[in-house]
Order: structure tokens, then sequence, then C-alpha cells
């Protein structure tokens, strides 16, 4: 099958062949969430930690007698409702990787790239070289595609320091490279502007 390619202008500019199994394949939504879902916890630290009553420095006696005071009655000064108590259900370390099984995921990244194709949020641009290494060149490209005020990703076929550093400062877009694209960039991004050579790269990696 194959895709149009347009320039930084917004123009024609020919049209690049991709399998139909990467590009063309069914859209199975729940596949791409699960393996969205397991992506982003992949990314969680699970490092938050906080102090019990069994934990808090200090000691346990109670604080006052229990009857004559007008008060009411306390066992400990270490309660969660005693100032510098310790923490109910406290959150504690752990570990939240989810194992993503390896066909899983590489059929729920072909599915997501398909949906967005489908959906007219998929645009291959010829390339993303700049005259000038600055952000509102970056900018214009955006107008020219129609595509300012969305939420953008480019995808370049290895890393490109000019084009990061031009799109760097712009809200709502970002920028990584075919190699390193996956499900959970493809969701998180209503429109994904892949570079020709980056999609003969995606392409030829998972049309296999």
């Amino acid at each position: 099958m194959e895709i149009k390619v347009i320039d930084q202008k917004g123009k024609a500019a020919g049209t690049v062949t991709v399998s139909p199994s990467v590009f063309g394949a069914e859209v199975n939504i729940g596949l791409i969430h699960e393996v969205a879902i397991a992506q982003q916890n992949n990314q969680r630290q699970g490092s938050k930690s906080t102090l019990t009553r069994s934990e808090v420095r200090g000691h346990s006696a109670k604080p006052y007698r229990q009857k004559g005071t007008g008060r009411a009655r306390q066992g400990s000064t270490k309660g969660p409702h005693q100032i510098g108590g310790g923490v109910a259900f406290a959150p504690k370390p752990r570990d939240f990787t989810t194992k993503i099984n390896k066909k899983k995921k590489s059929a729920a990244f072909v599915s997501a790239l398909s949906g967005k194709l489908a959906d007219e949020e998929l645009i291959v641009l010829k390339d993303v070289k700049l005259a000038e290494v600055k952000t509102k060149t970056v900018v214009s490209i955006l107008e020219n595609l129609k595509l300012d005020q969305k939420r953008v990703l480019f995808v370049t076929n290895g890393k490109d320091d000019d084009f990061l550093r031009g799109a760097n400062n712009i809200e709502k877009v970002e920028v990584t490279t075919a190699d390193q694209l996956c499900v959970l960039d493809v969701v998180n991004n209503k429109f994904v502007v892949v570079t020709a050579e980056a999609i003969k790269v995606i392409d030829g990696r998972y049309a296999s």
C-alpha cells in the first residue's frame, strides 16, 4: 500500500510504499489499551514511602490520664490523627513493573499505527531539515501542516539534535526516533508526524 508524502509547506511530495500488515492491520482497542497501561506502569518509580505509627520516632506512652482532663481519651501520640503521628495505610516502595508479551507488544504497536492512519492522524513528512535552528522555524512547519495548538509527535530516523532543539520549547510537541517509538507515544498524541526515512525503518522492522 502507498501513503502520500508531503513537504514542510504541506504540499504533495510523492508517496511511500509500506506493508499492509503494518499500516493496514485490524485495530484492536483492547490490546492497545492493555499494552499502553503496562508501559505506563513500567515508567513508575514506586519509590514513595511514609512512616506508619509503629515506625514514627518517640515513645508510645499514654500522653495524659484517662479521666478527669475533659479531653478525649488518648493512648498514644503516634496515631494518624495526632500531629507528628504515623500515616494510616502508609504507602511503601513497590515494583509496578508489568510484563508485556513480545507478540502482544508488536501487535498493539501495529494496531495503533494502523488506527492513526485510518483516522488520518498519521502524516508522512519528506524531511525535517531546518533552514534555521529556531523555534519559529518548527512553528511555521506546524502552521503549514495545520497542526498548531494540537498535540503532535514527530518521529525521525535517528536523533536529530537541530530539530530537537527547535521543537524543545513548543508546548504539546514531542520528538522521538523510529527505534524508540512505542504504543504509549502513539496513543498519547493526537497526530503522529513521521519522516519518510523513519517510516521505512518502522515498516522494515515490523513487516516481518
